[in-house]
């Protein structure tokens, strides 16, 4: 799903890239990065009632001329695209997120692997919260972060590789997923329950975040938290005019005052 050479220039601009590109580890570490501290990670076209489009051109326009923010299906596909672009090979998979989960999970995350010099690693722009770095994909393999945690892929004998996370209180699933082909038909259908399914985090709450380089920002509902080195504070937001302000300046979104009140949070 490669972009034009006019679309990919765009791309580097909203996301502050700057130098020269190549099908390096260089280039992807550094592209991962601007992108995950550029692009914040939203749901909120879900509540306003617009729904989720996996569309190439639509993704471009939302996320780069548009400057809006999407989640793990919209911002994995466009980084995606855009590194089949610079040359890089590679190929979407699926996921089960497993913080707060009950039971098995379904396979609401999409994650992609990417091939480069005969190594395997995943690289990951969507998923909301805390910046996780690209892992190499081998057992054990592992990364710290400017914020202190760990992140660490391991084998699972019933859902293939996991992702874990310690913030300072020991390690946490984050999500699993295997190495089996991902269709786009797949990825359509995930898509769908994760924007559709009543009752969910995704159809019930209005969600923005946004990493940072020793933590993140997160808006859900009306609580804003950021948190820094492990260490957090909210602030609740009073109404719509602060919600409106706020999104505009912490995770540059701008949305007018008639979409804030479709949101229904006042």
């Amino acid at each position: 799903m490669a972009y034009r050479d006019d679309q990919l220039n765009a791309y580097l601009e909203r996301i502050g890239f700057e130098g020269p590109v190549r099908a390096d580890a260089t280039t992807l570490d550094r592209l991962h990065r601007a992108h995950r501290f550029a692009i914040p990670f939203e749901n909120l076209d879900i509540p306003l009632g617009r729904g989720i489009v996996l569309d190439r051109e639509r993704l471009f326009d939302k996320l780069v001329t548009r400057r809006r923010g999407g989640y793990c299906f919209e911002q994995n596909a466009l980084f995606f695209g855009m590194a089949e672009t610079i040359g890089f090979e590679g190929r979407p998979l699926l996921a089960r997120v497993w913080l707060a989960a009950e039971g098995v999970p379904p396979r609401t995350h999409t994650l992609n692997l990417v091939r480069l010099d005969g190594e395997d690693s995943i690289v990951d722009v969507g998923f909301g919260g805390s910046f996780v770095p690209p892992l190499r994909l081998a057992a054990g393999a592992q990364a710290v972060t400017a914020d202190g945690a760990r992140h660490r892929l391991t084998e699972d004998s019933d859902h293939g590789w996991l992702l874990e996370r310690d913030g300072g209180d020991g390690w946490q699933r984050q999500y699993s997923f295997g190495l089996d082909r991902v269709w786009p038909g797949d990825l359509q259908a995930a898509n769908h329950f994760t924007a559709t399914c009543p009752g969910t985090r995704f159809t019930t709450l209005r969600i923005v975040s946004a990493a940072t380089p020793e933590g993140y920002l997160s808006l859900i509902g009306r609580t804003l938290t950021a948190s820094r080195m492990g260490k957090a504070e909210t602030h609740e937001i009073a109404d719509g005019e602060e919600y409106r302000r706020l999104l505009s300046e912490r995770f540059g979104i701008d949305l007018t005052a008639e979409e804030i009140e479709r949101l229904d949070l006042f």
